[in-house]
């Protein structure tokens, strides 16, 4: 049954290149072909965008300095609507396209349909954002960002336990997404023992109402939120006037892009927002600093986030892997064999330096190992 759906995706994917699709290429054409499904429309799709413009800048980047030994890159990047359900026809389409490598999915459960489909065809990703604790595997799956369980861990263990002993705080998530679900279990699973957490929950990812959740969670002075930003959103503007207005909000990488979307002003929020993340957007130096300047150039400033921000590191840690494992790649190779070389780079002593951290490293799990900080979104409104 999967060989008759990939044949059938794959006849639709020639069909779409028959009709001008953007990404085919001459026939003969060689260059190292990176592969992503990502949410380019849809609730989620300034992840995704973010993703595609940066790992396109990246691309940019690297044949304008002449690519690898002469050979260039190419970006193959689908839309998947953050529905794991369009993975399989995408990932039918990146493999016709001959891609060597791939970001893989944004999202998390997407990613875990792409890795089921990468584990058969030995294929290498390095996601920029799919955080979930079961995306990687250390063989041909890797992670760019923390993966949920660190995420909570260091939420509870760096911050919240040495600043609330004793208190009661909230928390917001929802219940049927293992995102979120994953990081409130592992952040509550290590918040000290003197603390005690209110949880309040949702479902579905368009939820039209938090005003039950606001009635849970209004005397907190510090909720945390594992959730993305349309919900956290829809509970600020129904929390005003009941959440304290010195409480503090404090989300993970799903928060990142709120002071971003269209429709909602931050500023109109009294709170403070803050985040976990390896990304500053206002960086005024180093790498990052380089990096925000070229991308709003470029692409404005709507999209800038750390998705952005890891998957310009992905593709820049794909090519200095590929160039730090010499002669033992090329582009005549399989996508298969390729896998295997960088596998061996990224669980061996590879380390790589950019914009979201300084000798990154990757344990033998596919996990990345790299320091987080709190990252202020916006300040309390001062009395």
């Amino acid at each position: 049954m999967k060989k008759f759906g990939r044949f059938l995706a794959v006849a639709m994917a020639a069909t779409m290149c028959l009709c001008g699709f953007a990404s085919c290429k001459k026939s003969g054409e060689k260059a190292y072909r990176i592969g992503m499904s990502g949410p380019l429309t849809g609730g989620a799709a300034l992840y995704g965008q973010a993703v595609k413009n940066a790992a396109e800048m990246a691309i940019e980047e690297i044949n304008a300095a002449g690519g690898l030994n002469g050979v260039k890159f190419e970006l193959i990047a689908l839309d998947d609507e953050h529905d794991p359900t369009k993975v399989s026809t995408n990932f039918a389409t990146m493999i016709d396209k001959g891609i060597h490598v791939s970001l893989g999915c944004v999202t998390t459960k997407p990613a875990l349909e792409f890795k089921e489909l990468a584990k058969e065809e030995n294929l290498f990703f390095l996601t920029p954002s799919a955080s979930g604790d079961a995306v990687p595997d250390g063989k041909n799956g890797f992670q760019m960002c923390f993966a949920d369980s660190n995420q909570g861990k260091v939420a509870a263990v760096d911050y919240v336990n040495a600043s609330f002993k004793g208190q009661t705080i909230g928390a917001l998530y929802r219940s049927d997404d293992d995102y979120s679900k994953g990081i409130f279990n592992k952040f509550k699973e290590n918040l000290d023992s003197s603390i005690t957490l209110k949880a309040a929950t949702f479902t579905g990812d368009k939820p039209t109402s938090m005003e039950s959740q606001v009635s849970q969670l209004k005397d907190c002075k510090f909720i945390f939120l594992p959730i993305y930003y349309d919900p956290a959103i829809l509970f600020m503007t129904q929390a005003k006037g009941q959440v304290a207005d010195d409480a503090i909000y404090y989300g993970c990488d799903g928060l990142d892009g709120i002071d971003s979307v269209v429709g909602f002003d931050i500023k109109t929020v009294p709170q403070e927002v803050s985040m976990l993340s390896h990304f500053n957007s206002k960086a005024t130096e180093g790498k990052a600093k380089e990096f925000i300047d070229k991308y709003t150039a470029k692409f404005g400033k709507e999209t800038l986030n750390q998705f952005g921000a890891s998957a310009y590191d992905c593709v820049y840690a794909i090519y200095d892997a590929m160039k730090a494992a010499g002669d033992r790649i090329n582009v005549d190779m399989s996508a298969s064999d390729i896998c295997k070389v960088l596998s061996a780079e990224f669980t061996g002593d590879f380390t790589f330096s950019g914009v979201t951290g300084t000798n990154i490293k990757w344990n033998s799990q596919g996990f990345v190992e790299k320091q987080a900080v709190r990252y202020t979104i916006k300040q309390a409104d001062k009395k």
